[in-house]
């Protein structure tokens, strides 16, 4: 099944539900762990009819939903196919349901509380270091590329953050002592924080009145860098393409 471009998942409308990161997610508070539990029956009840279903989380007082079709169909710009991780029309379709469920049950969505937590790595040199963390995070080489063209770290269960590395320079061995002690002093690892649109002002805000510093927001509102008062950064993310405008 093909994967759905930003504008596509717009355009559906689903108004109780945000795109971040590779999925569709959903908050629906409820009255206590029956009512979540009675809810999650219905919805795999919904789900078995389409042999599809979404990831399920329960806390107190909510429930947390993710759809993800884990083997959508990706095309490059040459015409060559991947299979990736991605929303494709079967989890709009089901997100659609889900919401006429939970009118059912009474329940209301809190799309603004949605998140999600992606880990970033820069090296020049993913190919041959992902192994280490695919074995690391999750115990299996299979999670290195799993649902992604590049060398990515996905755990299949959910169980830990994906895993994904950005360009750096290494340099040469020529740059001298200053450059390498540069390199091995500065930040690999950062945190992508996936937060609703609606959402992120105030996700910044906080940051910042914290004692965060923005560094950079040529990108934003797709992405907006933090420092901590250490320089270590982190970026709150949204997915502009997806979220429906007007």
């Amino acid at each position: 099944m093909d994967m759905l471009k930003g504008a596509q998942i717009a355009a559906a409308d689903l108004a109780e539900w945000r795109k971040l990161a590779q999925g569709l997610h959903a908050r629906y508070t409820v009255d206590g762990f029956g009512a979540a539990a009675r809810f999650v029956v219905a919805i795999g009840e919904a789900g078995d009819a389409v042999g599809h279903h979404p990831r399920v989380s329960i806390g107190a007082g909510h429930v947390d939903l993710e759809l993800v079709t884990g083997d959508a169909i990706y095309r490059d710009d040459d015409g060559t196919e991947y299979v990736v991780e991605w929303v494709t029309r079967q989890d709009v379709d089901l997100a659609r349901r889900i919401s006429e469920i939970a009118a059912e049950h009474a329940l209301f969505a809190d799309p603004a509380s949605v998140s999600e937590v992606e880990l970033g790595l820069d090296t020049a040199r993913s190919a041959t270091i992902a192994p280490v963390w695919a074995a690391l995070l999750t115990g299996s080489a299979e999670s290195q590329g799993r649902g992604s063209p590049s060398d990515e770290v996905r755990d299949a269960t959910g169980r830990v953050p994906n895993l994904w590395f950005g360009d750096a320079d290494e340099g040469s061995p020529a740059d001298g002592d200053a450059a390498a002690d540069h390199r091995s002093s500065r930040q690999r690892f950062h945190v992508e924080v996936y937060v609703a649109p609606e959402a992120a002002a105030q996700r910044i805000a906080a940051a910042v009145a914290a004692g965060g510093t923005v560094v950079d927001d040529s990108d934003a509102p797709g992405l907006t860098v933090i420092a901590d008062q250490d320089g270590n950064t982190g970026v709150v993310c949204v997915d502009v393409s997806a979220a429906k405008t007007g």
